[in-house]
């Protein structure tokens, strides 16, 4: 099999093990190249968990150099980034084949502890958030669009005074950033929140608050906290007033009743998770109550060249709704990567892709059979610094919600 590297073209963390392969082995058919070009083979060691850690060797691409290594559980491997743009990358690769080897159990990550709502009133709203969404009518507008498209992109979300401070603070530095693995998986920058800034802090305590789970709510239609409307809870209202207005005619409430499920992915799927379960026991109707109650998990992001994150083959996938607000972002191009792209499982063509935009409240609301990733940062993202030298990518403000 031959393979051409071209420009901003890079292969990331992965193992090589598919259909019984052994030895890997590459030729290479390069011109004269150096490191400076990017495309170097990097080796990376491994934790106790066999997951990918860290690069422990860069081979540099050389004509009429046959390079090959035992396709392993560990023998993870990549490809960086090609950065030439008159010399290809090229090269002969393929693999020998022979019984598999025994692979060790599969490796699963902790989950992230989710939290419920921390009690903020309305008024950290009114503190934050741009008054134009926080006005019923418009609310009322946002929701119907969101209920037919599933995402929907909320611009200057933040105050402009209080979204300046944030920026601000993140341009500063002084926080306290974590790469987060495994690189077969992801590679980024997150936040150590014990060492934020206090303006990043209430940023982050918005996200957590009660009332924006309630403004969530009012957004999407979900239940995401106990003041707003069920599915079930309109339905019976509806029911009850016209047996009032009716109460000979059972037609319109059984019409209204079989139809207004459809148009609500999540009394959809409220209504296929109570048929899965008929009356459950005192103790599991606890135990069914304690996890509907909404919750959250989120962190803030930094995100520069080389970063991304990947599908997995045990990606957890639930009905849930992604929140995303955008700093730092100024002239941020797609050519850069660094955008969130959604698929079907089991399918390659994007149903959505959010870019970057400063100020910008992404929400998408995803069921079991849509994964996301984030877009491999390439070298033409330095040219931000073209026009802002201090800056080196963009963050994010990342919460994940399920009802």
């Amino acid at each position: 099999m031959q393979l051409c590297i071209q420009l901003t073209d890079a292969l990331l963390c992965h193992d090589d093990e598919l259909e019984g392969r052994r030895i890997a082995f590459i030729l290479y058919l390069v011109p004269p190249w150096d490191r400076s070009l990017g495309g170097t083979l990097d080796l990376y060691n491994v934790d106790e968990h066999f997951q990918p850690k860290q690069i422990v060797k860069s081979l540099i691409p050389s004509w009429n150099t046959l390079v090959f290594f035992e396709v392993s559980p560990v023998s993870f491997h990549q490809v960086s980034e090609v950065l030439s743009e008159e010399k290809s990358r090229l090269s002969i690769s393929g693999w020998f084949h022979g019984p598999s080897l025994t692979r060790p159990p599969n490796y699963f990550e902790p989950p992230i502890p989710r939290s419920p709502h921390i009690p903020k009133d309305h008024e950290i709203l009114y503190e934050w958030i741009n008054p134009t969404y926080l006005d019923m009518d418009y609310q009322i507008q946002i929701q119907e669009e969101f209920e037919q498209q599933s995402e929907i992109l909320l611009k200057e979300f933040l105050k402009p005074e209080k979204f300046a401070d944030v920026c601000e603070a993140l341009e500063k530095g002084g926080v306290k950033w974590s790469r987060r693995g495994p690189p077969n998986k992801r590679f980024y920058e997150k936040a150590e929140e014990s060492t934020l800034p206090d303006i990043l802090k209430d940023c982050m305590t918005l996200f957590h608050s009660e009332a924006l789970f309630l403004l969530l709510s009012n957004f999407t239609g979900l239940k995401l906290h106990f003041l707003a409307p069920s599915e079930e809870d309109e339905m019976d209202d509806t029911a009850k007033e016209e047996a009032a207005s009716a109460p000979d005619s059972t037609e319109e409430g059984t019409s209204y009743s079989s139809s207004e499920p459809e148009n609500n992915p999540a009394a959809i799927s409220n209504n296929q998770q109570s048929n899965e379960q008929t009356d459950p026991e005192p103790e599991e109707n606890e135990a069914k109550e304690e996890s509907s109650v909404p919750t959250c998990q989120g962190e803030l992001r930094h995100w520069q060249t080389g970063h991304y994150t990947l599908i997995h083959d045990n990606s957890k996938t639930e009905f849930a709704l992604d929140l995303l607000l955008y700093c730092g972002c100024e002239g941020w191009e797609p050519e850069y990567g660094g955008f969130t792209s959604y698929i079907a499982k089991g399918e390659d063509e994007e149903l959505l892709t959010v870019n970057p935009e400063n100020n910008s409240l992404a929400l998408v609301y995803r069921d079991r059979e849509t994964l996301k990733f984030v877009k491999h940062i390439n070298h033409r993202s330095l040219e931000q610094k073209k026009t802002f030298p201090n800056r080196t990518g963009f963050w994010d403000f990342s919460f994940i919600y399920y009802e």
